[in-house]
Order: C-alpha cells, then sequence, then structure tokens
C-alpha cells in the first residue's frame, strides 16, 4: 500500500501441544494490544524439555500492523 509505514512487534508464543498453537496464541496476544495487524513471521521455533518429555512448544513470532499517526 503506498504511503504506508508498518510497524514489526516480537512475541513469543507458547503451547502444551504444538509450535502452530504457540505460534497462534502469539498473534491471539498481540491482537489485544495491537489493531491493524498485517503478517506474522516465524522467527524461531523450540521447545522446553523436562526429564524425557517435551513439555512447551514456543514460536518466536514477527507480527507487523500498520502504524497510524
Amino acid at each position: 500500500m503506498p504511503n504506508s509505514v508498518y510497524q514489526v512487534v516480537e512475541f513469543v508464543g507458547t503451547s502444551k501441544s504444538s509450535w502452530e498453537d504457540a505460534a497462534k496464541n502469539a498473534i491471539e496476544i498481540a491482537r489485544k494490544k495491537y489493531s491493524d495487524l498485517r503478517v506474522a513471521t516465524i522467527k524461531e521455533l523450540d521447545m522446553t524439555i523436562e526429564g524425557e518429555v517435551v513439555s512447551t512448544f514456543r514460536a518466536k513470532v514477527n507480527i507487523s500492523f500498520k502504524f497510524h499517526v
């Protein structure tokens, strides 16, 4: 879109079940604070391990939103 400015913020979403749910959780939280979200880019996926099992999936997500002056 011509003459538009976008800001990018980074969120880390978590989930007990999957990376996809972790990314969706990050977007849902971002939506509560920012409006006019445009693009989300997965920057990194990782997980935490407790004992012998994966305990948490994490998705680092860059989310852009239209900046309104």
